[in-house]
């Protein structure tokens, strides 16, 4: 596989990922209640914390420069 197209791919799948995460706190957040806030803080931050892994994969593995 050419490495341009590693890298455009790789680009396009940690766009996705930043799409998805982007969306899922948004998702998250939809109503907030002062009841539920610290479990939605703590959601927010698992979410964030798992598309930083796949970003982190993403561009150690598929982008690595030699």
């Amino acid at each position: 596989m050419n490495i341009t197209a590693k890298k455009l791919t790789s680009y396009v799948l940690a766009l996705f990922v930043v799409i998805v995460t982007a969306l899922a706190v948004l998702a998250i957040w939809d109503i907030i209640a002062l009841e539920e806030v610290m479990r939605k803080i703590m959601t927010s931050l698992l979410v964030i914390f798992a598309s930083s892994v796949v970003t982190l994969f993403i561009f150690n593995v598929v982008i690595k420069e030699k």
